[in-house]
């Protein structure tokens, strides 16, 4: 696979791109600090590593919002990141208020996709609340290969003021997690959104983080055709097709919602 993995120098330029641009942003925008939904997952992990650096620790504060399809190791690994920054956080368990939607329209229980998107809703809406009262911004924990399939929900996950890692491809987000100090165990653990039981990542994708990174960078932010690009680093079309269909489909979820053109 392609090496998009950034020298010493390179890391460090980040860090202080990626800690500058967040408190740029909480200055113009006039806020008191930050609010985090902390995943125990290794971008929300990333993420508060930087923005305690940028803002200090007393400035983010972080929500732990498990719902019944969580995984414990996965929460327990939220309250240990903060715990190990010093990070005031709140525990909501999400599951009544979707209990209420679903009491609400009972025509989508048991739609899994439907009911794990409600789930990255609620969050938002939670995360926005407590952002709301404190004064603080939203921070997103999104990344730039997700970005570009559209592996987020549309208003949930999505739904933030600022997305800090938003530049990096997966690989990269490893990476700078171990340069900032991001323990090990945390940095390599499976990546899964936690949206309903089992689900992980790379299988709902249908491939491995490396090759659509790799694909990612050559084929749709670079310059090279399938076939160059199928060469390159040999991987098969189908693996091409995947990622550039995943692309195309989740424009709609990277604009700003669409209005028709002014009429003459």
């Amino acid at each position: 696979m392609l090496d998009l993995r950034f020298s010493e120098a390179e890391l460090e330029t980040r860090r202080e791109h990626v800690t500058g641009f967040i408190r740029e942003t909480a200055d113009a925008a006039g806020a008191d600090g930050a609010v985090l939904g902390l995943s125990g997952g290794i971008d929300s992990t990333l993420t508060a590593y930087l923005a305690a650096e940028a803002l200090g620790a007393d400035a983010l504060h972080g929500l732990v919002m498990p719902g019944t399809v969580s995984d414990d190791d996965n929460m327990s690994d939220a309250e240990r990141v903060a715990m190990d920054l010093e990070l005031s956080y709140d525990i909501i368990e999400i599951e009544p208020i979707v209990g209420s939607l679903l009491s609400a329209y009972p025509e989508a229980e048991g739609d899994q996709v439907a009911v794990g998107n409600a789930r990255a809703r609620v969050r938002a809406v939670l995360n926005y609340l407590v952002a709301n009262h404190d004064d603080r911004l939203v921070l997103g924990t999104g990344n730039r290969s997700e970005a570009a399939v559209g592996y987020f929900t549309k208003y949930g996950d999505g739904a933030v003021d600022c997305h800090p890692i938003g530049n990096l491809y997966k690989r990269q987000v490893r990476q700078l997690a171990r340069h900032v100090g991001v323990p090990d165990d945390l940095a390599e653990k499976t990546p899964t959104a936690g949206l309903w039981e089992g689900q992980t990542d790379e299988a709902e994708l249908g491939l491995d983080y490396d090759t659509l990174d790799s694909i990612l960078a050559l084929h749709i932010d670079g310059p090279l055709s399938a076939a160059a690009t199928r060469r390159e680093l040999g991987v098969d079309r189908e693996a091409i097709e995947t990622v550039r269909g995943l692309y195309e489909r989740s424009a709609h979820k990277r604009a700003a919602p669409p209005a028709p053109d002014p009429l003459p």
